[in-house]
């Protein structure tokens, strides 16, 4: 019997509603989440650049396995902020920003980007191996599961249409709450979460997907990886790098969090915590 779709939801819609779909698959397409100024203004900036960007050189520091995770075919890149400004609008996003906190900081004081990338997936692409987002700190779930906590949580943004004979990311529903965190079938029945431009599949650090394979001869899947984990853990992308506090000190407080400009409080609605760069009461960072 093959597997139900994976739910929609209206970004319109009721928080709970959309929590709901995404706690019961370990993800869920939300329409409309991202307004079509900023996509298109992000899409046009990462089409620009992506023309600088030589298909398949995309290292996960894992050699061979890492080159083909990432794709032969495939351009990716992020430091997204430094592309263009209306990144800044998408890390405020209201909706993410509501499920993000919903599932993230019950675990943590606070969470960061782990990586924001531009991942167009090139005619001819194999699908990408499913795997867990979460796996990158595997020693902590390896530890803890099946009751590990949510660490990671992820939206893969339509930049445009996004159909599954393009590449749309497959996701196994319910592979969240698997008791065995490993994947005995490589060959694993998966679904698509198709997308519209702005539309968002929004999904668990532990439930198993991965890019589908585009069997277009000459078009390329253009989408956007934008994920958050907690802070207490160290993100994929080293963010801070790309932007220093005075760049972003005319940036919403959020975006100056989640960019590594400030300071990370264990216990935020208990006092104490800790310091950024310089000896300061953290209420100074607040």
């Amino acid at each position: 019997m093959s597997m139900a779709p994976l739910s929609r939801c209206r970004a319109s819609g009721p928080l709970p509603t959309i929590l709901d779909a995404y706690h019961a698959d370990g993800g869920v397409v939300v329409e409309g989440m991202v307004d079509r100024s900023t996509v298109d203004a992000i899409r046009t900036a990462a089409d620009r650049f992506s023309t600088t960007v030589q298909p398949g050189s995309a290292d996960q520091g894992l050699g061979a396995d890492g080159k083909t995770f990432v794709g032969a075919n495939t351009v990716r890149f992020s430091s997204l902020g430094t592309l263009s400004p209306a990144y800044f609008d998408l890390l405020d996003n209201p909706v993410y920003a509501a499920l993000a906190d919903a599932v993230l900081l019950p675990n943590c004081g606070s969470y960061w980007v782990n990586t924001a990338q531009v991942m167009y997936i090139g005619p001819g692409e194999p699908a990408q191996a499913l795997h867990r987002d979460a796996d990158n700190w595997f020693q902590h779930m390896a530890a803890t599961w099946p009751d590990t906590p949510e660490v990671t949580i992820s939206a893969m943004i339509g930049l445009e249409e996004v159909t599954e004979e393009l590449g749309a990311t497959r996701a196994v529903p319910g592979s969240h709450r698997w008791p065995d965190i490993k994947v005995s079938d490589p060959a694993q029945e998966s679904v698509p979460a198709e997308l519209g431009p702005g539309d968002a599949f929004v999904y668990s650090g532990r439930v198993l997907h991965g890019g589908g394979a585009n069997r277009t001869p000459d078009r390329w899947r253009r989408a956007l990886h934008l994920s958050f984990v907690v802070g207490w853990l160290t993100p994929e992308e080293a963010h801070p790098l790309d932007h220093t506090a005075d760049e972003l000190a005319g940036r919403s407080t959020r975006v100056q969090r989640l960019l590594g400009q400030r300071s990370y409080d264990p216990r935020p609605h208990q006092g104490g915590g800790l310091w950024l760069r310089h000896v300061r009461p953290i209420q100074d960072q607040a």
